[in-house]
């Protein structure tokens, strides 16, 4: 490698350094803003366990309408005894020293993580601006800003609705000498997992802007190959054990990827064709 190409390499290596220093600094401080509400934010992630949720009120309604026209499946089935049921207390348990205390930190920095999330995006966008041109790096705070509220919206959107769903599902099987029994490590570890790649499949429409923006991308080359995302969707998807959750993951990402296509179609970068740069005659 000669020399003029290791110097801008090690240039490179410094300014990622610097940027990420920046990254870490900010998500520090973040968890420690954030750590004050760590106990909220666990209350929170437990509600469907021990509080109600908007699955409670659907079931109810489900249930008065079959009493209002199949009384007698009403009946069978005691849909009654459903409705009435006291709501169950289902705390989470620990079995080893300090795990309550690093389950904590684990929320604190997903949270500060979110937090610092404006600065993170910021700095990706100062790491990659120095390729752009002076028109595209005015984009800076529509990304920064689209990019920040699609994540806490895929978060949002997993916690309020997606959870509850998960945890009832799996409520759902208790039964007889079959009782839940959750560990704290494994309840939280796996929400926390899948906020953050919720986050993370919501950036996708976010992303394909970025690349349309910059003629990388359009919505020519991504309509053509829905039955490939389809197929990529599944893959990703099937890195999670459980077929539920394989389904809860691969539905959204690849609507995100429907919605990604209309981006393009609508915010891309438009071809100029070469019939319209002639003069006329």
């Amino acid at each position: 490698m000669s020399e003029e190409k290791v110097v801008p390499f090690i240039e490179h290596l410094v300014e990622l350094r610097k940027r990420l220093i920046i990254i870490v600094v900010a998500v520090v401080v973040g968890m420690g803003v954030a750590w004050n509400y760590s106990n909220d934010l666990m209350r929170f992630v437990e509600k469907p366990l021990t509080g109600k949720t908007y699955l409670t009120d659907i079931k109810k309604d489900v249930y008065l309408k079959v009493k209002e026209l199949a009384p007698s499946m009403y009946t069978r089935y005691k849909l009654e005894q459903e409705i009435n049921a006291p709501q169950k207390l289902r705390p989470l348990n620990y079995s080893a020293p300090l795990e309550p205390f690093f389950i904590q930190c684990k929320i604190s920095m997903l949270a500060g993580f979110i937090l610092a999330l404006p600065i993170v995006f910021y700095q990706i966008w100062l790491f990659i601006a120095p390729g752009l041109t002076r028109r595209e790096r005015r984009m800076v705070m529509p990304f920064v800003t689209a990019a920040t509220l699609t994540f806490c919206v895929g978060a949002m959107f997993f916690l309020v609705i997606i959870w509850p769903v998960i945890i009832n599902f799996s409520l759902s099987y208790e039964a007889e000498g079959l009782q839940s029994w959750f560990n704290i490590s494994a309840y939280i570890n796996f929400c926390l997992r899948l906020i953050l790649v919720f986050g993370l499949i919501f950036e996708l429409p976010v992303l394909t802007l970025l690349l349309s923006r910059f003629g990388i991308v359009s919505y020519e080359f991504l309509a053509p190959k829905r039955k490939y995302a389809l197929l990529a969707s599944s893959i990703i998807a099937a890195f999670h054990a459980d077929l539920i959750t394989m389904f809860v993951i691969m539905i959204p990402l690849y609507l995100m990827y429907e919605i990604s296509i209309w981006v393009a179609l609508i915010f891309g970068k438009k071809k100029i064709k070469i019939e319209d740069q002639l003069p006329a005659t």
